[in-house]
Formats: structure tokens, sequence, C-alpha cells
């Protein structure tokens, strides 16, 4: 674990480089990458290709997602919040999980802006710069400040989610939209935030935040409530017990 977490934090620099940020190129309609995307996950990889030369590498700015499930699979974005990052925004992070067989075993979300890191292994609790953290004890939306994650380059799913977001904030405390879904995860797992919830998100997404969220106490699940697939897009839900019930309760009547 602490090689994973000092191949994550040594591409800190190359993420405050403010000169690098401006450096964009656009995927699709309001999606975009960076030069510091490109950096960072071509730093990473070959990091993990050194000291990890048996696993493989599934990353977010790859051309091709080719890679074999049989193996030890690292899973990564290397900038999650990347319109963030265009805007000065602070509130981005590099996410790594380790898969294998199919279950994320390792997890690390990085904010090199804030300086916080949060780590979690499979079995041995979700920590945030080294201290163990946990969910918060929100039983009801009522009690509840709850994150959402939007899709601008996917708007023709705005009219649900919206509607659904006014069913949650008309019974929650408020609501909040990082931009970054690493870190939403995180917060749910630090109770800072008491749910999250967002569609379609990939798996470098939520692979290293999934983790965190589990080992905090926390539950994910798609908007069904099964369970999610590590290597598929998914609709993600995650919260505490009481709050997972309710929103889940509340997708329902619209999905």
């Amino acid at each position: 674990m602490e090689t994973l977490i000092k191949i994550v934090i040594s591409v800190k620099d190359i993420i405050l480089d403010r000169s690098q940020a401006g450096k964009i190129t656009e995927k699709g309609a309001a999606d975009f990458v960076t030069a510091v995307d490109l950096s960072v996950q071509n730093e990473i990889k070959q990091q993990l290709k050194i000291q990890f030369p048996e696993a493989d590498f599934l990353g977010e700015e790859d051309k091709t997602s080719s890679f074999d499930r049989g193996k030890a699979v690292f899973v990564l974005d290397p900038v999650d919040g990347t319109t963030n990052l265009i805007h000065d925004y602070q509130m981005s992070a590099v996410s790594l999980a380790l898969v294998e067989n199919g279950i994320v075993t390792k997890g690390v979300v990085y904010n090199p802006f804030s300086e916080e890191l949060f780590t979690a292994e499979r079995g041995r609790g979700a920590y945030l710069n080294g201290i163990p953290i946990h969910v918060s004890g929100a039983a009801s939306l009522s009690d509840a400040l709850i994150s959402i994650g939007t899709s601008p380059y996917e708007k023709e799913r705005a009219d649900k989610l919206f509607k659904l977001l006014k069913h949650v904030f008309l019974k929650a405390q408020d609501i909040r939209r990082s931009g970054s879904a690493a870190l939403d995860l995180c917060f749910v797992a630090a109770g800072r935030t008491d749910g999250y919830f967002e569609q379609n998100l990939k798996p470098w997404d939520f692979a290293a935040g999934s983790l965190i969220l589990q080992e905090a106490g926390g539950i994910i699940t798609n908007f069904s409530g099964g369970d999610i697939n590590i290597f598929s897009n998914c609709d993600i839900l995650a919260a505490t017990v009481g709050c997972h019930h309710e929103i889940l309760k509340e997708i329902a009547t619209i999905y």
C-alpha cells in the first residue's frame, strides 16, 4: 500500500502546474482532457509497470480499454474533476484502485490542493491522512447533507436527474456538488456528507472511492439497489444505511 501512496503523491507538482491545465483537448461535448491528465496518467502508469510488472492497467485516458480481467488490474483516473482543474476550482483528485479477481482490494484518492489522502485496503478500514474515518450517523434524509453528480456531456439525462434531485432536496437538509465523483465518495466515507448519487459513472470514477466508502461503513449500489460492476459503467448511490434506503425509494418513483 505504501508504494501505491508514494506513486500517487509523486504527481502532485504536475497537477499544481497551472501552465499545463490550460492545454485542453475536447474528447466530446463538454468532455475535456488536459495536458495534466495525460502527464499524470503516463507517469503513474510507468511507475506501476516498474513496481508491478505482472499487473494490467485501465486508465481514463487510454485510447483502448483492452486488459486482462484475470490479472490484477490497476484502475486509474489521473484527474477526477478535469473541468474543476481547468477553472482552478480546487476540487480534483487522483484516483487509483487495485482490482483482483473482480474485487477492489486497495484504493487511494488524493487531492493535492488540500493535501488530503484517502486510503483503504479491503478488510482493514478507511483512512484520511492516516486517521480512521467512518460514515456519519445520519439515519434519514432530514438529518442529511447530500451530494450529487451531473453529466454536462449527457444533458439528455437532466430531466429525470433534476426531478430526483428536487425530491431529495425537499427532504434533506441541503445539496452539494463537488465535480469529482472520487471525492464525493470519500466525503461520504468521512462523514462530511451523508449520501451521493450520480448516473453513468465509469470504472475509474468510482473504483477507489467505492472501497473507501465501504470500508468506512457505507453502502454503495446501483440505482436498483444491486451490486455495482467494477468494470462497467454504473449509476451509483452511496450513503449511510438510512439515507440509502430513503434515496433508493425516491429513485424508484422516477426511474
